[in-house]
């Protein structure tokens, strides 16, 4: 499906349209000329990353993405064992921080990469107000165990972690790790709704790009964001199949989501 079925950003008096990115980068080991175009093309207000940099000059690897793709460096990477979030200068940026997740012996210490967004309001958007503050969207990026005990409470703390953002719409979006039928997963999904899920657009599986089959990368969102549409896009402008295979070992989820204005009371 053409990303042109996608509707773009835009800002209007009841509503913002956002959209949102979720791709693990594989610590930018491959081609990132190919990764730089696939999310350029994408047009993203926000990208949940996972697997950014960590390690020496992991800094300098975050700002070279963010300067190459258009986006703002907002959080994460080494200081969130990984996830990291980058926005576009339409979201103004309330809140950031990173949390580490409990470490268990002999495996990857994991964390979670938060952002709480405003859109609209005047502050950075270059859309038209929405209206009073604009909208305040809580974004978290994550990217769960290998192991399946692990995964399964990491699944817990991030449904305790987005609750506990306080905002009237939330999404996760990250690796899980898992497919739509395993423990984590479902743990997730019966809380939060699966974008793919709910109104699937694009293609469904995400790894590996040379011959995908799993679906183990997904969006979910809170009550209240409509979900347009979210999926693998296809199509993209200047990006070739072979930039999507050699960018990373994943392929991206990307979706687009309507922010209802809230009444203030």
């Amino acid at each position: 499906m053409p990303l042109a079925d996608l509707p773009g950003s835009t800002t209007g008096p009841d509503a913002a349209v956002v959209r949102v990115l979720s791709y693990n980068i594989r610590s930018l080991r491959d081609d990132r000329e190919a990764l730089a175009r696939v999310i350029r093309a994408c047009a993203p207000d926000v990208v949940c990353v996972q697997e950014a940099p960590r390690f020496f000059r992991w800094r300098k690897a975050a700002a070279w993405l963010a300067r190459e793709t258009g986006l703002v460096y907002t959080t994460g990477g080494a200081t969130a064992a990984g996830p990291m979030i980058l926005t576009s200068l339409r979201a103004h940026v309330e809140h950031a921080e990173d949390t580490l997740l409990p470490r268990v012996p002999g495996l990857h210490r994991r964390g979670f990469a938060t952002a709480v967004l405003r859109f609209g309001g005047g502050h950075r958007d270059t859309g038209g107000p929405v209206g009073g503050d604009g909208v305040r969207l809580g974004v978290v990026s994550c990217h769960l165990s290998l192991a399946e005990a692990e995964r399964y409470e990491q699944a817990g703390m991030l449904l305790d972690h987005v609750t506990g953002l306080d905002v009237p719409y939330a999404i996760a979006a990250g690796d899980i790790n898992d497919r739509p039928d395993g423990r984590a997963f479902r743990r997730i999904a019966g809380k939060l709704r699966d974008g793919w899920a709910t109104e699937p657009w694009g293609s469904e599986a995400t790894s590996t790009p040379e011959d995908p089959r799993r679906r183990i990368d997904a969006l979910f969102a809170s009550e209240g964001v409509e979900i347009i549409g979210c999926g693998v896009p296809a199509g993209l402008p200047g990006v070739t199949d072979a930039d999507l295979r050699a960018a990373t070992d994943h392929l991206p989820v990307l979706a687009a989501l309507r922010l209802p204005r809230v009444s203030a009371v």
